[in-house]
């Protein structure tokens, strides 16, 4: 009997992935809602498998990647630790000088 296509990436297609999504984040400019969908993807997840992992609600899930949601600090904490991010803040806008 056949085994079951699994919805994982294969690890160098996943740590490709990655690798784009850490220098994208590194260089700036992404929503959380952009990041926490290119994570999952990155995983080769569906929003289900994701959520399921990650304990979160389908539902949830979906509105975070659309942006709707108001997550807490806790849950992108959750989600970004094992991607090595943690939730701080970053400038957007420099400072002028007064």
């Amino acid at each position: 009997m056949p085994r079951a296509k699994s919805n994982l990436l294969d690890d160098s297609a996943s740590m490709a992935s990655r690798l784009a999504l850490h220098e994208d984040v590194a260089a700036g400019g992404l929503e959380w809602s952009e990041v926490v969908r290119r994570m999952r993807q990155s995983l080769g997840m569906t929003q289900a498998r994701f959520a399921h992992t990650f304990k979160l609600s389908r539902r949830l899930v979906v509105a975070l990647e659309a942006g709707t949601a108001n997550p807490t600090a806790e849950t992108l904490a959750r989600l970004g630790r094992p991607f090595g991010y943690k939730v701080g803040f970053i400038v957007v806008k420099p400072m002028e000088a007064e």
